[in-house]
This record gives structure tokens, sequence and C-alpha cells, in this order.
């Protein structure tokens, strides 16, 4: 038994549960849907990970292989982007969600290929996902609150086909999949129709996070703008980068926003796991559980920078408040 392969899941777990339980007071201090779903998102990741710990330490069997796979794949990406598009709701970001959820309708379309058998489903995943993001796309234009809705609304039916597709696919003998030198679980024991529909979930969740902490950096930070804003979502990107230069001297003077420095946090502890789950799907495995706990433990790291986010700590009661913290010192 490899020792890390215990105790990673089992960080990653442990962490993930004590972080949607802050995350879940904080939505009952102030009630945004946004924490409220990022809550529900932590707690699958809590989930996801300690069935890999379980898994490691004691042995696979089917119920939680089908676990692991729905959660992992399934729910983790997905809710913690919908968390993103609430927080963001008020602003354009949702042009970009919906693309984005199209993109992965359609990489099911090109995963089907490499999966025999798997068209059909690849179809109506692609469908599903063409018109949720389109709908999200037009109410952006609309009534821009309103597309977080029907994203969530998206989720929520495209999470009930995804676990009835999952719990009731036939597995490959043992009933579960890891590779055979880091004993790390894959996915390969599911037939192909079950594998393609993950990345309108997995991967545009995935890409929501991410892009949602970059752009909310960009927002809070200091900018110079060498392409005009009228330019939309086009001009984010190069005045990201030449918003960097300015960032850093701000963060070194200290007087950059905390919520920059927390969003990048994010982003990175995002764009990580994302990564590794993606090799691991096709074979590169060894750095599995240890980017699903680095990111995680980045992500929690930038929540605690965010003065914003979490100014007063609590888990039940008040364990730390920033405000009691300037009261004393003065």
């Amino acid at each position: 038994m490899n020792a890390l392969n215990v105790a990673l899941p089992l960080g990653s777990s442990l962490l993930s549960f004590v972080f949607a339980a802050l995350v879940l007071d904080q939505w009952w201090q102030r009630r945004h849907s946004f924490q409220l779903v990022w809550a529900i998102g932590l707690f699958w990741y809590g989930i996801a990970a300690g069935t890999e710990f379980l898994g490691s330490a004691f042995g696979w069997s089917e119920p939680l292989y089908r676990t692991w796979y729905l959660f992992g794949a399934l729910f983790v990406p997905p809710y913690l982007g919908l968390g993103t598009i609430y927080l963001l709701a008020k602003t354009r970001f949702g042009y970009f969600a919906g693309v984005t959820v199209v993109i992965g309708g359609g990489l099911s379309l090109l995963f089907s290929k490499v999966y025999a058998g798997s068209a059909t489903t690849a179809i109506v995943v692609f469908a599903i996902a063409l018109a949720g993001g389109i709908a999200i796309i037009v109410a952006t234009a609309v009534r821009r609150p309103l597309a977080a809705h029907i994203a969530a609304a998206v989720l929520v039916l495209g999470s009930i086909l995804g676990a009835y597709v999952v719990l009731s696919g036939p597995l490959a003998a043992p009933g579960w999949a890891v590779d055979p030198h880091t004993h790390v679980p894959v996915g390969s024991a599911f037939p192909g129709y079950v594998r393609v529909i993950t990345p309108p979930d997995n991967i545009a969740g995935a890409l929501i996070l991410v892009f949602g902490a970059l752009y909310s950096a960009y927002v809070y930070m200091p900018k110079k703008r060498v392409v005009p804003a009228k330019l939309g979502v086009i001009a984010i990107v190069p005045n990201f980068l030449a918003s960097l230069p300015s960032a850093s001297a701000a963060l070194v003077g200290g007087k950059l926003n905390s919520r920059v420095p927390a969003t990048i946090l994010i982003a990175v502890g995002a764009f990580i796991p994302g990564l590794t789950s993606g090799l691991d799907r096709f074979g590169v495995t060894w750095s599995f559980f240890l980017g699903e706990f680095l990111g995680l433990l980045l992500i929690f790291l930038g929540f605690l920078v965010s003065e914003e986010v979490f100014r007063n700590v609590r888990l039940g009661a008040t364990l730390w408040s920033r405000r009691s913290e300037e009261v004393t010192a003065g």
C-alpha cells in the first residue's frame, strides 16, 4: 500500500468538509447564493476524496467506485463552477459560462470518436449543453441575474441524468479499475457512453471556476488597458497581463485589494486538479491525488486571504474576527 495514496485523499476529504462547513456558515450569516452552492460543491469534493481514501486503505468495491466517479467526475467541478456564476451574476461573465458549457458538449461529441458505442449519448449530451449554453447567454444579455438560475436548472437536470447513467451503467470485472502501477482509480471500468457525459460537467465546470477567479482578480486589480474595454471579453486577457506589474507593486506596497491575491490563488488551485484529472483520463495517474490536495489547499488559502470572504471565521461560534483583532490592536 502506498502511504501517500491513503494520506493525500484523507487530507483532501477532511479539509473539504471543514472548508464546506466554514463556507456554509458564511452563507448562514450573509445568505449569498454563491456561498451555498460552493459549500455543496466542497461537500461533494469531500465525498469524492473520501472514497479514494477508503478504496486505497481498505480496497475498492463496485458501490465505492460508482460513488467516486459520480461525485468526482460529475458533481464537484460543475457545482463549484456554478457558485462562480452566481458570484459574478451581475457581470457579463454569463457569456463566457454559456460558451464554455457549449464547448463541453462539443467535447462530448469529440470523445465519442474515441469511445465505441457512445455516439448517441454524446449527441444527447451535446443537445442539452447547447440548449443550456444558449439559454445562459440569452439570459445574460436580457436579464443577467437570471443566467445563474438557468445554469442551476441545467446542472440539476444534468446531475439527475448523469447519476442515472453512472449508477446503472455496467462495469467491467471486477467492478472497478485502478492503475496497476500507481493504484490510483481510473474511469476505464465504465463503458464509453458513460465517460462521454462528463465534459460539460467536469471540463466546463473547471474552466468556469478558473477563469471566473481570474476575472474577479482583474475586476479588483489596478488596471492598465492596452486594449479598449469596449471590446469586452477580448480585452480582458491582454489587459490582465498588462496590469500584473502594477498589481505586483501594489501588493508589495500593501495597497492591493485582498481579493486579487485571493482569487489568483483560487484560480491556480482550480487549475491544478483540473489538469491532473485530465491527465488521469489519459493514463497519467501519479499526480492525481497530489493535484487534488494541492489544488484544494490553494483554494482554501485563497479564501482565507480574502478579507471580504473570511472577515469573520466561525464554525457554529466565532473562532476569529478581523474586526475584533483591529479593535484590540487599537
